[in-house]
């Protein structure tokens, strides 16, 4: 539990990322940091993984034709990187280099949920996976896998890939998903998964016990904790008809419920749910507001780097066509 005063301020630093002449993200689906600082950023370009410095200067990329659909991206303290593509329903395992050290998931296999795309939401919980979302490590090296777009459940492995558990099911209650979408755990072992289309953070003992719900947040999407277990949250505003006629969720929310603010932003909270910072606004063009946030995390220093999956958004197009970045660094004081 963090102790004694803490200060988050943001402020956005424009043209960081120093991109090879002719490169562009296109959608940055995840970005994650590693034990030197240096900057992942998982996107749908040709070139899936980028690599920066912690001043923006590129220094390699990798993952070229091995991925279908990237959305997820961990780095645990070993540096191993952990990369979740749910159409081809795998998460992969690397090193820094790009080699691959091991597979969870048969590749394009998905698992027996009900769900068929544009015709069946996720109809019953099913095996690992069905277009799998997002990953996370705890102290003790067991992952925790998301599985969001094609089922609704969350999977626990060990740190050598076998199936520990599983839990969750559709729905609204306690323990029910609908589109588990991030994941992350805190140093006591908790996880804490962003439970999208319920609005809502679901919190959970390491073996799946329910413990409570934060329901103040808008269609989490990602959630990065960190060392001093301040939780940083991605949350998407309502602009989705395009998304709802792709994935064919049950209960897609197209407005806000009661008291849910219509706007896309990065919330950090203590691990008692109370807020300490917000970051965007409502124009979502300008620099330092979001359209579609969908991943994040900070570095050493408490920056934080927010990818965006902008060409979702139909209206884009009519917004900033050529002007709206897809990824975005932001300088922390205090």
């Amino acid at each position: 539990m963090p102790i004694g005063p803490h200060k988050f301020e943001f402020d956005v630093i424009q043209g960081w990322e120093q991109m090879p002449e002719g490169w562009a993200f296109v959608e940055v689906v995840g970005v994650a940091v590693d034990s030197r600082d240096r900057v992942y950023v998982f996107n749908r370009s040709e070139h899936p993984i980028i690599i920066f410095d912690k001043e923006g200067k590129f220094l390699n990329a990798w993952g070229d034709g091995i991925f279908k659909s990237p959305h997820g991206i961990f780095i645990d303290h070993e540096d191993s990187i952990y990369l979740a593509d749910d159409h081809d329903h795998t998460v992969r395992v690397f090193d820094t280099d790009g080699n691959v050290k091991m597979i969870l998931g048969e590749p394009g296999v998905a698992a027996d949920t009900g769900y068929e795309l544009t015709k069946s939401p996720v109809l019953y919980g099913g095996k690992p996976f069905n277009r799998v979302t997002n990953v996370a490590r705890g102290k003790n090296g067991d992952l925790y896998i998301a599985d969001g777009y094609g089922n609704a459940r969350v999977h626990r492995f060990s740190a050598d890939g076998k199936h520990l558990t599983s839990w969750g099911q559709p729905g609204k209650g306690p323990g029910e998903f609908n589109l588990p979408h991030g994941i992350a755990v805190d140093s006591s072992g908790r996880v804490y998964v962003a439970d999208r289309e319920n609005c809502r953070i679901q919190i959970f003992t390491p073996n799946g016990s329910y413990i409570q719900s934060w329901d103040w947040v808008s269609r989490p999407t990602d959630i990065f904790i960190d060392d001093q277990d301040f939780i940083h949250i991605a949350e998407l505003a309502w602009s989705m008809t395009m998304e709802r006629q792709i994935h064919v969720h049950s209960n897609t929310h197209e407005c806000p419920p009661t008291g849910h603010d219509p706007i896309s932003r990065v919330t950090v909270c203590d691990p008692d749910g109370n807020i300490v910072a917000r970051v965007g606004g409502h124009n979502p063009v300008l620099p330092g507001n979001f359209i579609a946030p969908h991943g994040l995390w900070c570095d050493s220093h408490g920056n934080l780097y927010v990818g965006e999956v902008i060409s979702r958004i139909g209206a884009v197009d009519k917004l900033a066509p050529l002007t709206v970045p897809s990824f975005q660094k932001f300088k922390r004081s205090g």
